[in-house]
């Protein structure tokens, strides 16, 4: 599934709108002596600005405040449709928004197929001429629609396009075909093969403080300190999230570590403006005579989650 990234300012600006606008609601319901409608805004204020909270702090991952405001969101709608039969039922297009907004587009696509008969249910849905029900289908597949093409396009990019789409690096599949076709020019040849194993432990924190801005710029000074210290025939490619294979062909165990300490002093001289100095861990991986390529792959997946939990 091809993730979708919200810049962090937007999405800290709607979940204060939110909060703003909640609590405003509840003011005027109290200043109105409309106390019986009171419970429904004032518990979504604290619940919305908990989501605000969690949203701008640090160690929360980045689905828990989408999934609370889409609840509020939610319960918002359910609560006007219960105590006011009267309001229009225009408003179902709310959480159908807010779902392909904040959430990927498989999962807005089922929440709204599963909740969608529910809410006929209610007593001023019911009431509703068909043309609503027609109304909230076509809603529903007209805001898929864009996520969908998008998503196609992304897919056959990533099909055709032998790079990354984060970085200047292979792709983990193209990645792992030049590093095959490597190992068994090795092994008919009788040379030598080395592979770096390469671990961003800054990353995920970039991504979770700074937003996805600050994980490019990690990712590209990364990238374009390996690729302007290396040979041409040298293969950069992107393992996993946070992992990255350096293949070096025609290199033995003491050039694999003349090239890690060369990066490693490369590297901790870059410094970001958000993350501070780099910081990568660095392990050499060669493969043994009888080792088969898949042992090898696993291996260096194996030394990738070492690495990751140093």
């Amino acid at each position: 599934m091809i993730e979708h990234h919200i810049p962090k300012r937007l999405m800290t600006l709607a979940y204060t709108a939110s909060v703003a606008l909640m609590a405003g609601y509840a003011l005027w319901l109290y200043a109105m002596g409309d106390y019986r409608d009171l419970l429904i805004p004032t518990f979504m204020t604290m619940l919305l600005m908990s989501a605000l909270l969690m949203h701008i702090g640090q160690g929360v991952k980045s689905y828990l405040p989408r999934i609370i405001l889409l609840c509020g969101t939610y319960s918002v709608v359910l609560g006007a449709f219960y105590y006011q039969p009267q309001v229009s039922p225009i408003w179902l297009g709310l959480p159908i928004t807010a779902a392909f907004v904040l959430l990927p587009l498989w999962a807005a696509l089922l929440i709204n197929i599963v909740v969608g008969p529910l809410w006929w249910l209610l007593p001023s849905v019911a009431s509703a001429p068909p043309a609503i029900i027609v109304g909230y289908a076509a809603l529903t597949l007209l805001l898929a629609l864009p996520r969908w093409e998008h998503a196609r396009r992304r897919a056959l990019l990533r099909a055709t396009d032998p790079n990354d789409s984060d970085c200047n690096a292979y792709h983990i599949d193209t990645l792992k075909e030049r590093l095959h076709s490597e190992f068994q020019r090795a092994a008919m040849l009788n040379q030598q093969l080395a592979v770096l194993v390469l671990h961003l432990p800054q990353l995920d924190m970039a991504e979770e403080q700074f937003g996805h801005r600050a994980q490019s710029a990690l990712l590209g000074a990364l990238c374009g300190e390996v690729n302007s210290r290396c040979r041409d025939h040298d293969v950069l490619g992107r393992a996993d999230s946070a992992t990255f294979w350096l293949v070096l062909p025609d290199t033995s165990e003491s050039g694999a570590l003349l090239v890690r300490e060369r990066l490693q002093r490369a590297l901790s001289q870059r410094v970001l403006v958000e993350t501070g100095q780099l910081e990568a861990r660095i392990a050499a991986c060669l493969p043994s005579r009888t080792e088969s390529f898949e042992h090898y792959i696993k291996r260096l997946e194996s030394r990738g989650a070492a690495l990751a939990n140093v």
